[in-house]
């Protein structure tokens, strides 16, 4: 079959999770912030940059219905596709390689539904790196002292000045992503954390190159996390 020389910006919103560690009832990305769903000021941001083209989400099965309802509501004009994900992450993933994986010359921006505050910076900032790199990653340097542990006793400190911590998007030229996961497939113990790592682990040889993150781009893990969320959606009013 012959290649499709497709080049686009396709935005995937990674919305597979059914658990909640803030204490709802319901996955976090449904949780409301100042009127608005969690994800729906995720797919707000993407929908609004000029530079995507396309976005697709991805989500647990059981919550098509609603999510379908969401777009509707909304009345976005890029979410064209709402795609089943798993019960890993990396299923998610692979649900997005296989929606569009003949578009390889095209660009996947892999985001957290749960990171609502995502700055049009930082996606142009991803975009305009995928234009001389094939994956991309979004980071912000570490503050803190680290220690790495072992039976609660400090086994070393690493320095801070070569770690960061990671956000998303993640971001990749579809051939790349492709053939990660196809190779990591093929590996027994595959171990799969995030998107970057796999392209880490399984192709070496592909440099992902940092963009600057910002410490706004939280993502919503805990309770704790709401109020500081809803403090920076005031401050952008």
């Amino acid at each position: 079959m012959q290649r499709k020389l497709i080049s686009m910006n396709i935005a995937v919103i990674l919305a597979g999770g059914v658990g909640s560690r803030v204490g709802a009832d319901r996955p976090k990305q449904f949780l409301e912030i100042r009127g608005r769903m969690v994800i729906e000021r995720t797919i707000d941001a993407f929908e609004a940059n000029a530079n995507i083209d396309e976005i697709a989400v991805v989500i647990n099965p059981m919550y098509i219905d609603e999510m379908e309802s969401i777009v509707k509501r909304n009345g976005w004009k890029k979410v064209r596709r709402i795609l089943k994900g798993g019960t890993e992450r990396y299923m998610s993933t692979l649900s997005a390689i296989k929606a569009y994986g003949d578009m390889e010359e095209s660009n996947m921006l892999f985001h957290d539904a749960v990171r609502p505050m995502v700055s049009q910076v930082i996606i142009d900032r991803v975009i305009n790196a995928l234009e001389e790199h094939d994956a991309v990653g979004v980071a912000v340097k570490v503050t803190d002292t680290i220690w790495e542990t072992d039976d609660d006793t400090i086994k070393s400190i690493p320095n801070r000045n070569m770690l960061m911590r990671a956000q998303t998007p993640q971001a990749f030229k579809m051939r790349v992503i492709k053939e990660a996961y196809r190779i990591g497939l093929q590996d027994p113990n595959m171990c799969s954390t995030d998107d970057c790592g796999m392209v880490m682990r399984y192709m070496p040889e592909e440099k992902i190159f940092i963009v600057e993150g910002e410490e706004q781009n939280i993502k919503l893990t805990y309770k704790e996390d709401m109020p500081y969320i809803e403090m920076l959606i005031n401050k952008q009013k």
